[in-house]
């Protein structure tokens, strides 16, 4: 074949539709490349839905056509089914499969597309120093001994803390240590660090917010303000795993957040269909523990308004009482 051949190159692609690998087609001794598991192909494909010699491409100074070889499951061209021994011109750039193998077509001349700039995962970034980790543990760890110190009796020994604290850190680790080996299973690196740092973050968001809303509850006297932990909990929650999930699958994270909160939307929907009978909905409407008098913001109520509600429980109680007395002796109700 002499003269000079048109240049491209063919692209196996993966699932994804990313580039796995690529051969190059062209100049003045190659116009044909054969396509198959044979050895004696230019392109051998190790998937056995292929025939030996499957296809080929051939190509002249300004055209290039696949040609399909006997075989028992020939091949796609786009959309169109192709038969052995059909041929089919490429133009500037196709998509083609054979057997099950996926391939793409460009020729030299056929228009790149725009540069895609880098996401933030794939930049080379220098070295960066770890002083945050002694700063986010020091911060969380005062978090947990000042709980366990709310919660403990007086004179408890010092050793008695050492296992509170260091519970939530192994978690911390663990959970960020299984993102890790997964993210280096999908995208072939091990950022321990930043799911680390992403577990801390939100430990200690989360930790905050345990003081912050019935704080502020207490202050402004918004007994449903507390509540609202019931509800932000899970969210933050959903939010962590998004977190995480960006850094092992970044191309698909919006579809990963808009999965994650429809199964935030259900979950919530079926708390509220749980506890539609009880006397709240969400959080109590009273503290465990009430904060220094000092932090109380808004004037308090006198001993009638107290009163007030009271009677009207006076109803529902009396009817409670009757049904109690009409209970017969040994059942359950009359506990």
């Amino acid at each position: 074949m002499g003269g000079s051949q048109m240049k491209g190159v063919i692209e196996i692609l993966d699932r994804e539709g990313q580039v796995r690998a690529a051969f190059k087609l062209g100049g003045a001794e190659q116009g044909r490349v054969r396509i198959g598991r044979s050895p004696d192909c230019e392109l051998v494909l190790d998937d056995v839905h292929l025939a030996g010699e499957h296809a080929e491409i051939r190509a002249t100074e300004s055209s290039a056509e696949l040609v399909l070889f006997p075989s028992i499951n020939g091949g796609w061209l786009g959309e169109h089914r192709m038969s052995a021994g059909e041929s089919a011109a490429l133009g500037g750039q196709a998509l083609f499969q054979l057997g099950a193998t996926h391939l793409r077509w460009r020729a030299a001349d056929a228009p790149l597309p725009p540069e895609v700039p880098l996401a933030d995962h794939q930049k080379r970034q220098a070295h960066r120093s770890l002083w945050w980790l002694p700063v986010l543990m020091a911060a969380w760890a005062c978090l947990q001994v000042f709980d366990f110190w709310l919660g403990a009796v007086p004179d408890t020994k010092l050793i008695a803390y050492a296992w509170p604290l260091l519970t939530p850190v192994i978690a911390a680790l663990a959970w960020a240590g299984v993102w890790a080996l997964v993210t280096q299973l999908f995208q072939h690196r091990f950022p321990f660090a930043k799911h680390l740092r992403r577990v801390l973050i939100w430990a200690l968001a989360v930790s905050s917010l345990d003081y912050l809303l019935p704080g502020v509850a207490y202050s402004f006297g918004w007994p449903r303000f507390a509540a609202l932990s019931d509800v932000l909990m899970p969210a933050l929650f959903a939010f962590l795993i998004w977190w995480h999930a960006s850094l092992v699958w970044p191309r698909v994270r919006r579809s990963i957040g808009v999965g994650l909160g429809v199964l935030l939307m259900v979950a919530l929907g079926l708390r509220v269909g749980q506890r539609s009978e009880e006397q709240y909905l969400f959080g109590a409407r009273y503290l465990s523990a009430l904060p220094p008098p000092t932090l109380r913001l808004v004037r308090p109520k006198p001993p009638e308004v107290l009163l007030d509600d009271l009677r009207e429980l006076r109803q529902p109680l009396d009817k409670m009482a009757r049904k109690d007395s009409n209970a017969p002796a040994g059942s359950e109700e009359e506990e």
